[in-house]
């Protein structure tokens, strides 16, 4: 009997294909996410379950699946998985770090330089045919991104690979992290250290690139933004809730920074009355961090292998919670 496997949206190929060469695969079809209690109906019977960053698989759908065996996640976050339940459960989790960093190095980037040069506001304003002079001296104004000081919040993959960026802009480039990096790897980088209050103060940029916990949730609060200069920018491509985002749009309404760019929010996808729609300095994004052809294809295919090797009685590819192999031997999940 093939394994059976519920995937909870339709994935980029060839993902999907490679899981239904041997697994009887179910799959959601609809590009809304299935609710909570169709997750659980639909686990009930499977061995293997695929899922994204915004489907919630708490300790509820993980004991509404006795036969699970692996959760394979098409992200690098697992925040939506409670992972010490699945762990009690032996359910093996995938999940796919590395592969999106280059993706979000670049729309981090891009929000900098779009918030920046108000790349936006100038796209809005020519397609509402508000352009009727050919040269004006003061339209559309932004700031410089050569030559000024980037702040970058958790210096991992991602943040690494803002850094390297910043180097052709001539950028300093300030970081902070739980562990600063030995000197030689910050000479080879080109950053410096700084506290947090520091780099909050010192920056032109501040770009988040922190996983979202108990304590980097609401890291950016108003104390924090206000430390910012009036004239810097806040870029997001972390998590929503590492944000206050209350206090974000009091500090772009009142002037405290000059703007922000976001490609996460407190709430996905964001409120229709959420009071960032209506703030001209501010570049929003619908969560696109790793949209390329590329990243997301890799994704898929790693996302695949996750969940087949468990099931071949292997080790997955990406596995986050190894110690599971303590509660249950792959030797136990094999079923190909």
């Amino acid at each position: 009997m093939k394994p059976k496997v519920y995937i909870t949206r339709r994935i980029p190929e060839p993902g999907i294909s490679l899981i239904e060469q041997s697994c009887d695969v179910i799959l959601h079809p609809h590009d809304e996410p299935p609710t909570h209690e169709e997750i659980m109906d639909h686990i009930r019977d499977k061995d293997a379950l695929l899922c994204l960053l915004s489907d919630r698989i708490d300790r509820e759908i993980i004991e509404a699946g006795p036969n699970l065996k692996v959760i394979s996640t098409f992200s690098v976050g697992f925040e939506h998985i409670d992972v010490a339940a699945a762990t009690r459960k032996g359910i093996y989790i995938g999940y796919t770090p590395g592969i999106l960093t280059e993706a979000t190095a670049d729309l981090a980037f891009s929000l900098l330089l779009g918030t920046a040069r108000r790349i936006t506001e100038g796209d809005r304003f020519l397609r509402g045919h508000g352009w009727k002079t050919a040269f004006s001296p003061s339209l559309l104004l932004g700031t410089s991104v050569w030559g000024t000081t980037l702040g970058i919040v958790g210096l991992g993959r991602i943040g690494k690979a803002v850094a390297r960026r910043a180097r052709g802009f001539n950028m300093e480039v300030l970081y902070t992290k739980r562990n600063p990096l030995p000197r030689d790897e910050e000479t080879n980088l080109g950053v410096e250290y700084r506290s947090l209050e520091e780099l909050f103060e010192q920056s032109d940029f501040v770009s988040l690139h922190t996983p979202l916990t108990d304590e980097t949730r609401h890291l950016v609060n108003g104390a924090r933004l206000r430390l910012m200069k009036p004239t810097a920018v806040l870029i997001n491509t972390a998590r929503g809730p590492v944000v206050d985002e209350a206090a974000l749009v009091r500090a772009l309404q009142e002037k405290w920074i000059a703007g922000a760019g976001l490609d996460v929010f407190e709430k996905e996808p964001i409120d229709p009355t959420n009071p960032l729609l209506h703030l001209d300095n501010v570049v929003l994004l619908p969560h696109l961090g790793s949209a390329t052809t590329q990243a997301r294809s890799k994704m898929a295919t790693v996302s695949a292998r996750n969940l087949l090797a468990v099931l071949h009685g292997e080790a997955p590819p990406c596995w986050l919670n190894q110690e599971v192999e303590k509660i249950r031997p792959l030797t136990r999940t094999k079923m190909l």
